[in-house]
């Protein structure tokens, strides 16, 4: 793992606008408490609705706490009715926007092209896409891998360069009551992050876990994964603290063990 372990959390349409309101304002309080956030070495962000967007960026401004969109259109600004696009995102904050959700692909049709072009979109508008992916059934983590890997390429097609979070989310393992068990998802998310880092132009892109991620899941998966992407768990913010403390203890692993392999080479800490 390099840089911040990164948190996200995707609120769906489960809290309306002033359930949500509250959550922001809760969360924004505690983060300001929370120095591995404050510090940059936990990465906070949140995606809620559209319409939720302008009351979260109130509340998190001030903080490092980013905001992204649940969806993106594939489309510039011109005749495309009901649509928001990566440029109006951006222009008001947006930071982040969840591109390839299974349930987008499930309930909405989007095709592996479709969420190319959205990933394209993002990614011109200077938005960092948190693009998910993730195999329909349960199978083997080889086969996993492989699948998960080939709708990576296929994902990022004719996009240009620039950084993107990779969410794997097993279909099976969303909604379930336990997440994938970490072998599984270390095997995956170490063929993705492979394939990644053999690609120049997504230097510095990042690999997190979702699907029934919650408290006690990340400092079982080591540093195979940069960090988690939280659905309904989160919706608890003392749940949500519970994960950005796991995540700064492995942050702080991760750093010991920085410090340690560099005087193991000879090389004087902190020079």
């Amino acid at each position: 793992m390099s840089g911040p372990v990164i948190v996200g959390v995707s609120l769906k349409t489960y809290f309306g606008h002033d359930q949500a309101a509250a959550w922001f304002a809760d969360v924004a309080r505690r983060v300001g408490e929370h120095l591995p956030v404050t510090a940059g070495d936990v990465r906070l962000f949140v995606i809620p609705t559209y319409l939720q967007i302008p009351a979260a960026l109130d509340a998190f401004a001030g903080t490092p706490v980013r905001v992204g969109a649940q969806d993106v259109s594939a489309f510039p600004a011109g005749a495309f009715t009901g649509e928001v696009t990566a440029a109006e995102l951006a222009e008001i904050g947006v930071t982040y926007a969840e591109v390839g959700h299974a349930e987008r692909r499930r309930l909405f049709g989007e095709t592996d092209e479709v969420v190319a072009a959205k990933v394209a979109a993002a990614l011109d508008a200077g938005i960092v896409p948190v693009l998910c992916v993730g195999e329909a059934d349960r199978l083997s983590a080889d086969d996993a891998a492989a699948a998960t890997v080939a709708q990576l390429h296929t994902d990022l097609e004719d996009s240009p360069a620039g950084p993107v979070v990779v969410a794997y989310e097993p279909v099976w393992a969303i909604g379930a009551p336990q997440p994938a068990p970490a072998t599984h998802i270390t095997t995956v998310t170490r063929a993705l992050r492979s394939a990644l880092d053999a690609d120049p132009a997504r230097a510095g892109s990042s690999v997190i876990y979702g699907g029934s991620a919650g408290p006690g899941l990340l400092t079982r998966l080591g540093d195979d994964v940069d960090g988690l992407f939280l659905g309904r768990f989160a919706h608890d913010p003392d749940a949500l603290i519970a994960v950005l403390d796991e995540a700064s203890a492995v942050a702080d692993r991760s750093w010991s063990e920085e410090l340690s392999d560099e005087t193991d080479d000879g090389t004087e800490a902190g020079a």
